[in-house]
C-alpha cells in the first residue's frame, strides 16, 4: 500500500484471530482512523517498500501489531450515554473522567474487544489516535492520555474490563482541560475533534513482575540543539533504558548526532556523566495488582531503577561499567563496578547495528512525507547465543515543522543595551512582535520542591491570557513539561499553550542539560513557539532588574505576570540557533 493509498476503507475490518490473521493493522468501526493510526499505516507502508533487512541484518523493523477503534464508536459512545454535555462542561478532568467510566460500551464492539483479551496475553497499549493528531501545522502529540494494561489476569473477564476501562479513559482526555485549553490556540473547535483509539501490542519482553524493551527511542531528522561539532540538519537520536515515557516526558535520555555516534558526550570528568545519565526506568508492572484507579495513566506503570535492570539482565548491550583504578567507562557489563546507561555496546563496539538502522528510517521516512521527521522506537534484544534477529518496533512517525525564514543577528544585537535575554542555543526561526505580557518564576523563591505548584499557579495564568487572545512570553527554570519535579516545572502541554515563546533558563541549584523531549518540542515547532536555552552563567543572560521593575498584573511568592504597555520584539536565526528577546524601551 503506498501512502496516498491510505484511508479508512483500505484498513480490514477486525479478524479475532488477532495475532494469526495476518493483518498488521486492523479496525473495528467504520469512522476514521485519526492520525496516530494513520502514521502508523505510513510506517508499514514505509518498512515494506524501503525497509526490507539485508541478509545479513541483525535487527528486523516492524509496526507492533494493532488494531483501531474508530471515530465512529466514539461518536455512538457519547450518544447513547448523553455525555457531550459533561464532556463540553468546565468540571475537572476526574469528574470527567469517571462519567466515562460508568457509561456503557457500544455492544457492537464488544465481542471485538473480547476477542483481543481473550487471545492476547502480553501487556497492551491504549493509544490516543484523534482526526487532528499528529497533523503537520496543528499536531496534539502528547495532549491526550495513553494507557497501558499487563493484560496479564489469568480471568479473561478482567482483562477485557481493564482494556474497556483503559478505552474509556483515553476517550475522556479528549475533553479534559488541557486539551481544551490547546485546541483554543488553533483555528478548530472541540467540536471539530473526533478520537479514534489504537489497541497495539507493547514491545518488549518479561523480567519477572517487569516488562519493558531493553531500549526505547526518539529520532528526528532535524535537531534544534546540535553540539558545537554538529549541524541542525545531522538530526538527533534519544535513547532511554525501558518504556518510551522517560523520552517523551522529558526525563534524562542519551543523545547523540546519528552521523557521530561515537561524539565525547557533553561531560566535563566522568564524574559528571555518572551523575547525569538515565539511573531510572519505566516498566509495565506484571505484579501485584496496583490500586484501583482507572483514571490515572500510569495505573499499571513501575519506575525501577539501575539495579533492577541488572536483577533483569538488560544491562549488556546499554550499559558501560565505571573502572575506579583508571577513572575511565569501559562498554559492557563484564566487570564490576557502578553502571553508566551510555549505550557504548550499540554506539561504539557496534554489537547491534543501530544506528544503520536508524539512519536508514529517517532517510526512508523523510523521502515518504518530503518533510524532517520525527520517529518514535522500542527495541528489543534476542536471548544470547539464540542466533536470532533483535525486533524494532516502529511506533510512530511524523513530519516535523522546520522554518527557513532568514532572520540575521549579529554580535552586535546579541549585546544591545535594551536585552530582556539573548541565547545562542534557541529553537525555532523567524520574528514575534505580537507578546506583550511576560509570565515569569521568580529566581529568589524558586526551589525544585516547589515546583507542583508553580505548574497550578502557570495553569491559571496561562487559562486567562488564553481567554484574553494575550500570547506571553514564559520563563522558568529547569526542563518544562519533565515529569521529574526535581528536573524542571511538571506542566502539560495545556497548561502553558497560550505561551508565544519560552525560555528555559538554570540556576545554580538546577542546572542541567538540555531539554529533548519529543511531544513537547514537536508541537514548540509546528506552533512556532521560540524556545530559549539561557544558562545561569553565561552573559549576556536575563535581564532580571527589568522585569522586576515593571508593575505587575499577578503575584504570588513564585511567580510574576507582568503586562507590558508595548510588546517586546523576539529574533531567531534558526540557521545559527541564535535568539534575542528586546525590550519596548531601553533599561
Amino acid at each position: 500500500m503506498s501512502l496516498t493509498e491510505i484511508t479508512p476503507g483500505s484498513i480490514p475490518h477486525f479478524d479475532r484471530r488477532f495475532f494469526v490473521s495476518g493483518e498488521p493493522i486492523m479496525r473495528i468501526g467504520d469512522g476514521e482512523i485519526g492520525g496516530k493510526a494513520h502514521g502508523l499505516a505510513a510506517a508499514q507502508a514505509i518498512i515494506d517498500t524501503s525497509l526490507a533487512p539485508a541478509e545479513d541484518a541483525d535487527i528486523t523493523v516492524s509496526v507492533p501489531q494493532l488494531t483501531v477503534i474508530t471515530t465512529s464508536v466514539f461518536r455512538d459512545f457519547l450518544n447513547r450515554n448523553d455525555l457531550r454535555e459533561v464532556a463540553m462542561s468546565d468540571l475537572p478532568d476526574e469528574r470527567i473522567a469517571h462519567a466515562f467510566q460508568q457509561a456503557s460500551l457500544p455492544t457492537e464492539i464488544t465481542g471485538d474487544l473480547r476477542a483481543i483479551t481473550e487471545e492476547v496475553h502480553t501487556p497492551l497499549a491504549v493509544r490516543s489516535s484523534s482526526l487532528l493528531e499528529d497533523a503537520m501545522f496543528r499536531p496534539f502529540a502528547g495532549v491526550y492520555e495513553t494507557k497501558m494494561t499487563p493484560n496479564n489476569q489469568s480471568d479473561p473477564s478482567v482483562r477485557f474490563h481493564k482494556l474497556v476501562e483503559a478505552v474509556k479513559f483515553v476517550w475522556s482526555s479528549t475533553f479534559f482541560r488541557g486539551a481544551k485549553n490547546y485546541i483554543r490556540t488553533t483555528d478548530k473547535t472541540i467540536d471539530d475533534e473526533q478520537m479514534a483509539v489504537v489497541i497495539q501490542e507493547v514491545v518488549g519482553r518479561r523480567f519477572g513482575d517487569r516488562y519493558y524493551p531493553h531500549l526505547s527511542g526518539v529520532c528526528r531528522s532535524y535537531n534544534y540543539y546540535p553540539s558545537e561539532r554538529s549541524r541542525p540538519d545531522e538530526g538527533v537520536v534519544s535513547l532511554a533504558l525501558g518504556l518510551g515515557k522517560t523520552i517523551v516526558d522529558g526525563g534524562i535520555t542519551w543523545s547523540y548526532a546519528p552521523p557521530r555516534p561515537n561524539l565525547p558526550p557533553p561531560f566535563a570528568s566522568v564524574q559528571d556523566q555518572i551523575r547525569n545519565t538515565q539511573n531510572t526506568f519505566w516498566a509495565v508492572n506484571m505484579g501485584k495488582p496496583p490500586v484501583f484507579d482507572p483514571i490515572a495513566e500510569a495505573e499499571y506503570l513501575v519506575e525501577a531503577d539501575l539495579s533492577d535492570a541488572e536483577y533483569d539482565d538488560t544491562l549488556e548491550y546499554v550499559a558501560s561499567t565505571y573502572q575506579a583504578q583508571s577513572d575511565r567507562l569501559s562498554p559492557g557489563i563484564g566487570s564490576a563496578g557502578p553502571r553508566v546507561l551510555n549505550f557504548a555496546p550499540l554506539l561504539q563496539l557496534r554489537l547491534f547495528r543501530l544506528n544503520d538502522v536508524v539512519t536508514r528510517m529517517l532517510k526512508s521516512c523523510e523521502e515518504a512525507l518530503t518533510a524532517p521527521v520525527e520517529i518514535e522506537f522500542a527495541l528489543t534484544f534476542p536471548p544470547r547465543g539464540s542466533g536470532e534477529r533483535a525486533r524494532l518496533g516502529f511506533l510512530q512517525v511524523r513530519p516535523m515543522v522546520v522554518s527557513s525564514t532568514p532572520v540575521d543577528i549579529s554580535d552586535s544585537d546579541m549585546q544591545a543595551p535594551n536585552l530582556l535575554a539573548a541565547s545562542t542555543r534557541v529553537l525555532g526561526n523567524g520574528i514575534n512582535d505580537k507578546i506583550a505580557d511576560v509570565v515569569y518564576v521568580k529566581p529568589e523563591s524558586f526551589h525544585a520542591r516547589h515546583t507542583p505548584v508553580i505548574a497550578r499557579e502557570l495553569d491559571g495564568i496561562n487559562t486567562s491570557l488564553l481567554r484574553a487572545g494575550r500570547p506571553y512570553l514564559l520563563i522558568g527554570f529547569g526542563r518544562w513539561g519533565s515529569s521529574d519535579p526535581w528536573l524542571g516545572i511538571p506542566v502539560n502541554w495545556g497548561q502553558i499553550c497560550n505561551a508565544g515563546a519560552i525560555i528555559e533558563a538554570t540556576l545554580p541549584e538546577m542546572a542541567i542539560e538540555l531539554s529533548q523531549g519529543s511531544h513537547f518540542f514537536h508541537n514548540l515547532s509546528s506552533f512556532e513557539v521560540s524556545y530559549f536555552m539561557i544558562p545561569h552563567h553565561s552573559g549576556p543572560g536575563i535581564n532580571w532588574p527589568w522585569l522586576d521593575q515593571q508593575p505587575a498584573a499577578t503575584e504570588t511568592d513564585l511567580v510574576r505576570h507582568v503586562p507590558l504597555t508595548r510588546p517586546l520584539t523576539i529574533r531567531v536565526d534558526g540557521r545559527a540557533g541564535r535568539g534575542v528577546i528586546v525590550t519596548p524601551v531601553v533599561s
